[in-house]
């Protein structure tokens, strides 16, 4: 039987862009991060991303074939980024079998049960990262100091700078006088995940992404403007109770967060305002769990909290359809 070619109705949009080439991509911008991780916690760091990817695959696999039967996607490069972007999340001495649970929780729960790419509501590599600290807190918040290349439970580990921050008894003004400076936090000379360490190697990723196209600057600005903001009145208001602006763009994962996961294409809003007032809602939560909450982190929790309701704000935010006649009066 003859294929038959369906064709919709105009207007038709042409672009040399598809799935494989932005997957790939963003793959390619994760390697300066992925680098530096390398070159400050060892080659646990190689092993911990390739079993994530790897399992990522596997399981992605595993149940299109058993359960689904549709055509295989593995090769769309998506699995590959969920897998990177879970093992950018995680410590570098957490247990390889805490990797490929966490991977099963991303691919089997938060993608593959939803139907796979694109039909995701939720970031699947936020996903299994909650799921994992959730889980296994003491495993998911023990971070290797850097230049300490010894494997696994021998690793000399400390608190992140939030760490610090959220369970110092001292006011802020002392406490900042323990944390690594700021260019140290900017290079990734810090405790912390795989991939939240260097500010400078981040947006070098995200700078190709954007010049690419593959992503747009909508939800990373409006991310870190807000969470730039709140944390600034916050300062200006008790500097001695609250860490500055520039503390809280650089430490932790917001800078990972606001240009690699908030800006999923499945789980984010589709046009430019549902864009904004999803990244503005990302920073206001990061900022309220990070100061008042009892985590010291709130970057995964504020995307994976805006993702839900991501179907409300593109029904806010409908686009005109083309050729739409706008009656006045």
């Amino acid at each position: 039987m003859m294929n038959i070619l369906r064709l919709s109705g105009s207007p038709h949009i042409a672009t040399p862009q598809s799935t494989r080439r932005i997957m790939w991509d963003v793959v390619f911008a994760l390697l300066p991060a992925l680098g530096v991780a390398y070159w400050y916690f060892g080659l646990n760091v190689l092993y911990l991303s390739l079993i994530s990817v790897a399992a990522c695959v596997l399981f992605e696999f595993l149940i299109q074939k058993i359960f689904l039967r549709g055509p295989l996607t593995i090769t769309d490069g998506s699995a590959v980024i969920t897998g990177l972007l879970l093992a950018f999340n995680v410590p570098s001495n957490l247990p390889y079998w805490m990797m490929i649970v966490g991977a099963f929780v991303a691919i089997g729960i938060a993608k593959m049960t939803f139907g796979g790419l694109g039909k995701n509501p939720f970031n699947p590599a936020i996903a299994g990262r909650i799921f994992l600290l959730i889980s296994f807190p003491v495993e998911m918040t023990r971070w290797p100091m850097p230049f300490h290349h010894v494997p696994l439970a021998d690793a000399i580990t400390g608190p992140t700078a939030l760490g610090i921050l959220k369970e110092g008894s001292a006011p802020v003004t002392q406490l900042m006088e323990k944390m690594p400076t700021y260019t140290e936090m900017a290079i990734g000379h810090i405790g912390g995940s795989l991939g939240e360490v260097s500010a400078v190697a981040l947006l070098l990723g995200a700078a190709y992404l954007l010049i690419r196209k593959v992503i747009s600057w909508h939800i990373p600005f409006a991310f870190l403007i807000t969470v730039a903001a709140f944390t600034g009145i916050l300062w200006w208001n008790n500097p001695a109770a609250n860490a500055d602006p520039l503390f809280h763009l650089l430490a932790g994962g917001l800078i990972l967060g606001a240009f690699f996961m908030a800006t999923d294409p499945s789980s984010s809003p589709m046009n430019a305002k549902g864009k904004l007032l999803f990244g503005l809602g990302c920073g206001i939560i990061t900022v309220v769990i990070r100061v008042w909450g009892s985590y010291p982190e709130g970057v995964s929790f504020a995307i994976l909290m805006m993702n839900a309701v991501v179907p409300l704000i593109n029904k806010a935010f409908t686009p005109k359809r083309f050729g739409e006649v706008v009656n006045h009066g």
